[in-house]
């Protein structure tokens, strides 16, 4: 699985016209499922995004992760992180996972999210969203699993 991570101030995804996701400081979070990703991998990958070092201490370091904080968590599904882009003009998507698989493995990453994070939200799989951010840094990392 494919995470970019971006530290925000707020954030919110819409969906024809209605906000189905918001929060304030914390991590908002596009998720992408690759062919050969499963439990394991969203597992892992929710760990790391709970767990990542991104926000300032009282020394101004990146020493406290979302958990410290108490931040509020949002997560996007987003298909195309899992494009090829190292050649030509035109993204290759072989390696994303099909649909119903992708629905299925983003609905448990966010089942887990839930359980693990109640200040958790979510934009919807397989929709048109408009997703909107202020990036606090700006502060920005990518995550495999």
């Amino acid at each position: 699985m494919i995470s970019i991570i971006q530290r925000v101030s707020e954030a919110k995804v819409t969906v024809k016209g209605i906000d189905i996701g918001l929060i304030n400081q914390g991590i908002m979070a596009l998720v992408a499922v690759e062919k050969t990703d499963g439990k394991a991998q969203a597992d892992r990958l929710l760990e790391r995004i709970l767990n990542y070092r991104i926000f300032a201490d009282t020394d101004d370091k990146m020493n406290l992760s979302l958990r410290d904080i108490q931040g509020g968590l949002l997560i996007v599904p987003q298909f195309t992180l899992a494009a090829d882009t190292r050649k030509g003009n035109r993204p290759s998507f072989t390696s994303a996972a099909p649909p119903q698989m992708g629905r299925e493995l983003f609905g448990y990453f966010a089942q887990q999210a839930r359980l693990l994070y109640p200040d958790s939200q979510f934009g919807e799989f397989g929709t048109d969203m408009k997703v909107a951010l202020v990036n606090d840094g700006p502060v920005t990392f990518t995550l495999r699993c």
